[in-house]
């Protein structure tokens, strides 16, 4: 919950370095290389890797930029992601900003998901106060939407298996490049249960 707070009070003062605006036409030539896995239009239809239609732009820019930071430092720094940091080791900061505004203008298909856990929604808008674990409608929202000013993704509608592929790596900390370390923080409280019950709810979510 500290850590919670003193990131929100951060966003203020965060700044976006100025490139080039992305053009979603180039984006959408460059993003064949994506396809194989992310799908022609950023929805996957491989449950492992992310949809990333419609996601937010400045999110899409954060995670590749440190994707490609993981490549030049041998995972020192960034996102190290043993198949995403080899692809965008090449890209220049153009090409980031051209994919980025190319899959943030897509439209999300969304998941059918049956025999959703009641605790999934349960953690989600409630958290669990006697174990610390802070709701996930703080910071994604009731719909799922997050908010780009302040970082914080789209999820709704994701793919349950990469939402619990995520959480299980913020939770080892094999993933730790949230803001402030605030998932680490979160999932670290979670059981495999609770895991299990938040990615189905949340792909859920419409």
């Amino acid at each position: 919950m500290k850590k919670f707070a003193i990131a929100l009070s951060m966003l203020a003062t965060l700044s976006t370095p100025a490139l080039a605006a992305g053009d979603a036409e180039a984006g959408k030539t460059k993003a064949i290389i994506c396809s194989a896995c992310h799908g022609v239009d950023g929805n996957s239809m491989i449950d492992m890797y992310p949809k990333i239609a419609g996601q937010q732009e400045t999110y899409l820019k954060k995670q590749l930029t440190e994707l490609r930071q993981a490549a030049h430092t041998g995972g020192k720094e960034g996102r190290n992601d043993p198949m995403m940091s080899p692809m965008a080791a090449a890209l220049s900061d153009q090409d980031i900003e051209d994919l980025a505004a190319y899959f943030s203008s897509q439209k999300l298909a969304m998941s059918e998901v049956k025999d959703v856990p009641e605790l999934g929604e349960q953690l989600y808008k409630g958290g669990d106060a006697v174990r610390g674990v802070t709701a996930c409608i703080a910071c994604h929202g009731p719909s799922g939407k997050g908010s780009e000013a302040a970082g914080f993704p789209a999820i709704a509608g994701q793919h349950a298996n990469y939402i619990k592929i995520q959480l299980n790596k913020f939770h080892d900390t094999s993933r730790n490049n949230d803001l402030n370390g605030m998932m680490q923080d979160v999932a670290k409280k979670l059981t495999s249960e609770d895991i299990e019950a938040l990615s189905k709810y949340i792909s859920s979510i419409k």
